[in-house]
């Protein structure tokens, strides 16, 4: 398997181009650790590489191939995919140069994006834009993901290209890589992988809790499941009776169709401002970390929450009303992407990590809640996360390429407001939910760096293996 090749077009490049750690176009001079050695990735992996199934062809899309694309590597970087956000069926694969491959494939975007590493979690197929490894029993899958993921630096110096960077076949057969035993590379892979299942563990219970909020809302306050239970004589099932004693027995009439008696259809501007944030000089934009972070709807997750990737730092002068604090409520008020993926979502913004700000500029909005008695900052965050905010939101968006709201917009939206009583019972159930998801998240990033701390020295064998068990021992 490993060397027989998929991709085809031009020999191998006979320069060198070394990367920071374990990884290099040709075979570098320097020596390895002992008992490591530089060997030819094509010697241990067989590459390939993949294809686009026809667009003109409805037929040849849908089914159950999944086909992994650009956005499914952006947004899956470093994890082991599952599924992606299209599929191909027998009939695109086989009237195209696409190839389904097995689990534990190995997957690095060469183009476009340049560097987004995922692991195939089960056969799969890739655009044109991946190289892909299908591993012997010489590599470990889970080492040679590692080793992609601490050269994530290296592949811009490995690819050509002006306006599209790339990386040519002539450099991806060309990679070397630094092996330890396999014993080894396994005990190094479980050694980085602990980490990365707390993180992952931390996140899925993340997006447990997050759900049972988002059902709790829509259960009380989009679809009054409890009022409906009491105009049919129920009793709201499983609710405490004084939480129960709040919800009205009947419906009234109004402009967004019936609502529980005596509550209120409102805009949001009753109840909140939107400040916008400042527009920092692009002069004092950094490359390097710096103690301010400028936050931009880069971390805002897709639904709504706060991502801890794609920081850009700044070294000016800031005003102090600009500089976040723990808990502020923001909303994405410009989105780059075509499809607006973020626009409109919200984001309680956490605590930054040590020594350093988070900055508020002028793509992202401010909720100042100015009628504290009728809302709190949970409940509106529901609001931001609901379908037909979102909605209106994206149909009163404007531009083209670069997609905008305003605050204006924003406070136009009109929705339901129950009784004061009830958005407080919401917001006692749920600021535990959201404590526990605030420790979780803080956990991760200890974790996480840790584990960027610890990567590039085990892969390059300045780490000791058995050091390394020690530290990640006191961590998980």
């Amino acid at each position: 398997m490993a060397g027989e090749t998929k991709t085809g077009g031009r020999p191998a490049s006979t320069g060198v181009i070394r990367g920071r750690f374990a990884l290099s176009v040709g075979k570098p001079a320097d020596t390895p650790p002992p008992e490591w050695t530089w060997v030819a990735l094509t010697d241990v992996a067989r590459l390939e590489t993949g294809h686009t199934p026809s667009r003109k062809h409805a037929e040849y899309w849908g089914g159950d191939v999944p086909w992994i694309g650009i956005r499914d590597a952006t947004r899956n970087h470093g994890s082991v995919i599952f599924d992606t956000e299209q599929h191909t069926n027998e009939l695109g694969i086989a009237n195209s140069s696409a190839r389904v491959l097995p689990a534990n494939t190995v997957c690095l975007s060469r183009t476009a994006s340049v560097g987004y590493v995922v692991v195939m979690g089960r056969p799969m197929a890739t655009s044109q834009d991946f190289v892909n490894w299908v591993c012997s029993n010489k590599i470990d899958h889970r080492f040679l993901s590692y080793v992609l993921l601490a050269e994530h630096d290296s592949f811009l110096r490995f690819a050509s290209g002006t306006t599209h960077q790339t990386i040519y076949f002539p450099e991806v057969k060309a990679f070397h890589v630094c092996l330890p035993p396999l014993a080894e590379q396994q005990a190094i892979a479980c050694i980085l992988g602990a980490l990365d299942e707390k993180i992952n563990l931390n996140t899925r219970r993340n997006r447990t809790l997050e759900r049972m909020a988002r059902e709790l809302f829509r259960s009380w306050f989009v679809d009054f499941d409890p009022v409906k239970a009491k105009v049919n004589g129920h009793t709201p099932s499983g609710m405490k009776p004084a939480i129960a004693a709040h919800f009205p027995d009947r419906f009234e009439d109004s402009h967004l169709g019936p609502i529980p008696n005596g509550w209120q259809t409102r805009m949001l501007g009753e109840v909140l401002d939107v400040k916008h944030g400042f527009a920092f000089a692009g002069e004092y934009f950094c490359q390097e970390p710096t103690r301010d972070i400028l936050l931009t709807p880069g971390n805002f997750e897709v639904g709504g929450g706060f991502k801890d990737d794609k920081y850009k730092y700044y070294d000016g002068p800031v005003p102090a009303e600009f500089v976040l604090d723990r808990d502020d409520l923001l909303l994405t008020m410009t989105d780059l992407s075509k499809s607006a993926d973020t626009l409109g979502y919200p984001a309680f913004i956490p605590s930054p990590p040590t020594g350093t700000r988070y900055l508020h500029n002028q793509r992202l909005g401010k909720v100042v809640i100015t009628e504290t008695e009728s809302v709190n900052a949970l409940f509106l965050y529901q609001v931001f996360c609901g379908d037909g905010y979102r909605q209106e939101i994206l149909a009163s968006a404007t531009g083209t390429t670069v997609k905008h709201t305003a605050p204006t917009r924003i406070k136009a939206f009109k929705t339901v407001f129950p009784s004061a009583p009830l958005v407080r019972e919401f917001k006692e159930i749920a600021k535990p939910w959201h404590l526990r998801l605030t420790l979780n998240r803080d956990e991760s990033r200890t974790l996480a760096a840790l584990r960027d701390t610890l990567l590039p020295r085990l892969i390059s064998g300045e780490l000791r293996v058995s050091d390394a068990e020690r530290i990640v021992g006191r961590a998980v």
